[in-house]
């Protein structure tokens, strides 16, 4: 990037020229697009009781067994079972999230016998 007051080349994300001093004004980056939007549902695919750990863990980014585990770990370890009554309510008010669509076949697989 170059200077507009002093035509000196500077570093691209200056917001002040590093040898007259002049601020910048330059054009403002294109607005991000948006990011996906996440749903909390629960996994119809990977489960074992009612996929709830593997929908918070879809959610959240993290692996299965590792939600798998805390969940385990916060039931037998607290005094009151909360992670049995959260798991309850979660799978009632939880959706279930839709199938996976089947992936299309390579076109080289559909050769003619």
């Amino acid at each position: 990037m170059t200077c507009a007051n002093c035509q000196r080349e500077i570093a691209a994300a200056s917001n002040f020229c590093y040898y007259c001093g002049a601020r910048q004004d330059f054009v403002a980056a294109p607005p991000r697009p948006p990011m996906a939007q996440r749903y909390l549902m629960r996994s119809a695919t990977d489960k074992r009781v009612a996929g709830v750990c593997a929908g918070f863990a879809d959610y959240f980014g993290l692996d299965t067994a590792l939600v798998r585990i805390l969940w385990v770990l916060l039931t037998f370890f607290t005094a009151v079972f909360p992670g049995v009554i959260i798991y309850l309510v979660a799978w009632l008010v939880m959706p279930v999230a839709p199938y996976p669509l089947p992936a299309a076949p390579h076109p080289a697989s559909e050769q003619p016998k």
